[in-house]
């Protein structure tokens, strides 16, 4: 299953307030490892960015200026998750602000059933720990030493990780069956991963059985 990881990056908290998106990155997945398809950029959003925005992610008005807005790249943007499923963290946030742009310009928006939020699978599965993006890199022991600020296609990166390890898909699954192992083009090799079982001689069983015996009286008597 293909499957895109998303975040977003903003100019304020709260669309009610007229906050617009700065940056979208988005990374595919594919069977949960990470494909080349990658979908980035950042956004004019014809308003100034907050302070505590501009602590978060350090895009100044400048640098978004000449930048696209929205409603020209929202058909790639579109093209690109459709009929993918949708990996986020604190999926509402993201999901309200991208519809907030997506009404904008009179296209469909996203449906939320399509979404998986990792903020409530790590709120279930880790009850009163931290859960933010940090907390679970840590958790995981995921290096985070790039992300000095909030950037999507970082944030999209160490997010694809911690959701592996979230659906407990970290370590290979072992299936003890004979597997094929391809030694050249005419012939296979079987190996067989399970518990081989050896039957010992009636000879060998009694020769340990009188070492047994004999280490017994010699210890205990």
């Amino acid at each position: 299953m293909k499957e895109v990881v998303l975040d977003t990056e903003t100019t304020g908290l709260s669309v009610k307030d007229g906050h617009r998106i700065v940056e979208i990155g988005c990374i595919e997945l594919n069977d949960l490892i990470p494909t080349k398809n990658v979908f980035h950029c950042y956004l004019n959003p014809k308003r100034k960015v907050s302070e505590s925005a501009l602590k978060v992610h350090g895009y100044t008005d400048k640098f978004l200026s000449d930048k696209k807005e929205f409603a020209e790249v929202a058909d790639d943007f579109l093209a690109f998750i459709h009929d993918k499923r949708i990996i986020i963290h604190n999926a509402e946030f993201d999901i309200n602000h991208l519809n907030n742009e997506l009404s904008m310009i009179n296209k469909n928006l996203i449906s939320k059933e399509n979404v998986v939020d990792t903020l409530e699978l790590a709120r279930n599965k880790f009850p009163g720990s931290g859960i933010s993006l940090d907390a679970l890199c840590k958790r995981f022991k995921i290096d985070n030493s790039k992300r000095k600020k909030h950037s999507a296609l970082i944030d999209c990166d160490l997010l694809s990780k911690v959701y592996i390890n979230l659906i407990g898909q970290k370590e290979p699954i072992f299936q003890f069956q004979k597997d094929i192992i391809k030694t050249d083009q005419t012939s296979n090799r079987f190996t067989d991963y399970s518990k081989k079982i050896i039957k010992i001689s009636k000879e060998e069983f009694e020769s340990h059985k009188n070492f047994l015996k004999n280490n017994l009286k010699k210890n205990f008597f």
